[in-house]
């Protein structure tokens, strides 16, 4: 299925902020990318670069979302440890095939960020907050309490993108497959 331009530019916000940061991220390479019509971004983001980009991080918190969600579609034995091996392993394929140059769209918007309190901080919260209760959610459904879940959930996206900066720091997985080994135990006890 084709998308709209207005999903492109959408979909390559997210691509480019993966790479570039929110910063070295600019309208007119989102609209290059996106392969749009140079003034449908106004049109379509009356908002500007901080809605479009708003946008962009609530579609990758939504796309790993969904991933988190598709984990017992991959195994008839659903554990926590096998959950956070489904969340690292398109990490792993991404830095086989692609090298080394993304990462995770809402943690460079952060970076980004700083601290500081702006429009978009309002879409990365909840980005987070949609992976954190999709996570969470596969987490209840194998038995874990509710409160716990979320800890557990806290705790696995955040060793995750730990793992993902130390692996394009060092340009080499052993950090995502670190992650792996050291986190399982701590999720099944």
């Amino acid at each position: 299925m084709e998308r709209s331009p207005r999903e492109r530019m959408v979909y390559s916000a997210a691509q480019l902020v993966r790479a570039r940061g929110l910063a070295g991220t600019g309208v007119r390479e989102i609209v290059e990318h996106a392969n749009a019509p140079r003034g449908s971004f106004q049109h379509y983001f009356p908002g500007g670069k901080d809605q479009l980009v708003g946008e962009a991080l609530l579609w990758a918190g939504d796309f790993a979302a969904k991933w988190a969600a598709r984990y017992p579609e991959t195994t008839s034995d659903p554990t926590p440890s096998g959950l956070f091996a489904h969340m690292v392993e398109p990490w792993k394929e991404e830095f086989a095939k692609r090298g080394y140059e993304r990462g995770c769209p809402v943690m460079a918007s952060v970076a980004d960020l700083g601290g500081t309190d702006t429009p978009l901080t309002g879409q990365i919260r909840a980005a987070l907050n949609r992976w954190e209760q999709a996570v969470a959610e596969e987490l209840v459904r194998m038995g874990i309490p509710v409160p716990r879940a979320h800890h557990l959930a806290i705790l696995m996206i955040s060793t995750l993108e730990g793992a993902i900066m130390f692996a394009r720091l060092h340009h080499d997985v052993t950090p995502l497959n670190t992650a792996v080994a050291t986190l399982s135990p701590a999720l099944t006890s």
